[in-house]
């Protein structure tokens, strides 16, 4: 092969290489435009799991358009026609110290960025207001395949005749904390509402607490974010979120409804 078609063959498959990060960089400054990035966020603790997103995404986008660059560039520059012999080495001990050593800090660093928010979703649960762990809004069960809540009685208890309970659509009231305790009949099954930002794990034999603030009224979508099973395309429920007085009146009709039932 001739010096100027090994030049021009070089120079063809070196642009491809190019193509990578330019795509990859463009598709996520076009992602926003074209609908493929994240709904809104209608939580109060949606923000900062925003915030710890993008953290890591930078992270992740200048190490990628930095290692495809050095990529393009070595390929370039070493795959040219070298007379010479090739030098053998066992590595840099220095080299591989550094490169250990920075992934390390950077995950020291996004530690240490979300322990808040961490606390926030996982630990502090709202103390006052009208529901607390010990006073939850309503307990949620997971099944193969639906989600099933049950409201309490006028009492707050979950056990008895007055117990409401709705398949697949979740009412609570807007700018409230609500906590509810989800639970899992089965398998294992995941709670998950991406406007929220919430996601949580329904572990068999386990309940586990779990609470969010929607700043926003309107209709929601609930998923199930872990495969359980063959019908798992199924658990698809909606979350309506209504000012608090029309929650109030909406939770009194439903037993009334009950009670005209008995």
């Amino acid at each position: 092969m001739s010096s100027l078609k090994h030049f021009l063959l070089r120079a063809v498959i070196t642009l491809l290489f190019l193509a990578v990060p330019i795509l990859g960089v463009w598709t996520f400054v076009k992602a926003e435009e074209w609908g493929l990035w994240f709904p809104p966020t209608y939580s109060t603790y949606g923000p900062s799991i925003d915030f710890l997103f993008d953290v890591i995404m930078w992270m992740v986008a200048v190490t990628f358009v930095g290692t495809e660059l050095l990529l393009v560039w070595f390929f370039f520059r070493y795959s040219k026609k070298d007379a010479t012999r090739a030098t053998y080495t066992h590595g840099n001990h220095t080299l591989e110290m550094v490169w250990t050593a920075i992934p390390a800090l950077l995950l020291i660093f996004v530690a240490f960025s979300q322990m808040k928010a961490w606390s926030t979703v996982k630990i502090n649960f709202p103390e006052d207001g009208p529901y607390t762990v010990a006073k939850p809004l309503m307990e949620i069960y997971a099944s193969q395949f639906d989600w099933r809540v049950r409201y309490p009685d006028a009492q707050g208890n979950f056990e008895g005749a007055d117990v409401i309970e709705v398949p697949y659509d979740i009412t609570v009231p807007a700018d409230t904390k609500v906590v509810l305790r989800l639970k899992s009949r089965d398998v294992l099954h995941s709670f998950f509402v991406p406007v929220f930002r919430l996601k949580q794990d329904a572990v068999p034999g386990m309940e586990i607490p779990v609470w969010f603030e929607a700043t926003r009224p309107g209709d929601y979508d609930l998923i199930c974010a872990e495969l359980c099973g063959w019908g798992h395309y199924k658990m698809a429920g909606k979350i309506h979120v209504l000012p608090k007085d029309e929650f109030a009146s909406w939770l009194a009709k439903q037993r009334e409804n009950l009670y005209a039932k008995d």
